[in-house]
């Protein structure tokens, strides 16, 4: 972790049946975000199959610098994320339950978040930030469908000194999980530190849920989380939820929690 994006690569499968108007949709998705890097596409290759098969290989430039792994987090480190957590999971819960209409509190529906994106000029939202252009549930929605990855976040914890990190993919403490395992320490997360927004709560109210469950166990945000010593002063685009400590596993309010989150080989 820690490089500057350059490229990707592309290997694509399609059916026969795929028409040029979904392709046009696809490439135009990976242009957008390419965009926003200052990356491109490379080059791949494409087959003929009969299921969709996308897989993407991205490339980056460290600078000279040693990629931050997963191994590095010692017993005193802050424990810090960049991004939103929570909030395509509670998109999908939306979804999932049938409530994908909801207005905003304004009674329209904005459900699009690629306007004014603040990553395409270098900037980094602070974490948790409410995002009202994204008005009401339709965003939560929007952030499970168009995830907004804090791209220039990565770069920015390996030049302040990071530890350890990882991208927040199959949830926070299935994630900071790992991280404990490689390093050898425990983490202990503080849950008053994390944002829920009054969306987040008022989706979680409607469906009976807690909306904290969100903010640990979803993934599909794409945020960042990272291990810094104590002493690194952090800019806004990054907040201290908990700290490494001697131990081992995951405790939120001093008790260990299971992983929680996605696991790709479960059945």
């Amino acid at each position: 972790m820690g490089a500057d994006p350059t490229a990707i690569v592309v290997g694509l499968g399609l059916p026969s049946d795929v028409g040029t108007g979904w392709l046009d949709d696809l490439t135009d998705g990976f242009r957008d975000e390419c965009d926003l890097v200052g990356a491109g596409v490379a080059g791949g290759d494409t087959t003929r199959c009969d299921l969709v098969v996308i897989s993407v290989t991205a490339l980056g430039d460290l600078g000279g610098r040693a990629p931050v792994t997963r191994s590095g987090a010692r017993p005193g480190d802050v424990v810090a994320v960049a991004g939103r957590l929570g909030h395509a999971a509670a998109g999908l819960a939306l979804l999932e339950s049938g409530h994908e209409g909801l207005p905003g509190p304004d009674g329209r529906r904005r459900d699009d978040p690629r306007r004014d994106d603040p990553r395409r000029d270098g900037r980094a939202e602070p974490y948790g930030s409410d995002e009202r252009r994204e008005d009401g549930v339709a965003g939560l929605v929007g952030a499970h469908r168009r995830p907004r990855p804090p791209y220039p976040c990565g770069p920015q914890a390996a030049a302040l000194g990071a530890t350890a990190m990882l991208d927040v993919s199959d949830g926070l403490l299935q994630d900071l999980g790992h991280v404990a395992r490689a390093s050898g320490v425990g983490i202990a997360l503080d849950p008053g530190a994390f944002t829920v927004t009054p969306e987040m709560e008022r989706v979680a109210r409607l469906l009976a849920a807690d909306p904290l469950d969100w903010v640990l166990t979803g993934g599909e945000d794409h945020a960042l989380a990272a291990t810094f010593p104590a002493e690194v002063r952090l800019p806004p685009a990054w907040t201290v939820v908990g700290r490494v400590t001697g131990g081992e596993g995951v405790q939120v309010s001093g008790r260990t929690v299971g992983q929680g989150g996605w696991d790709h080989f479960r059945m």
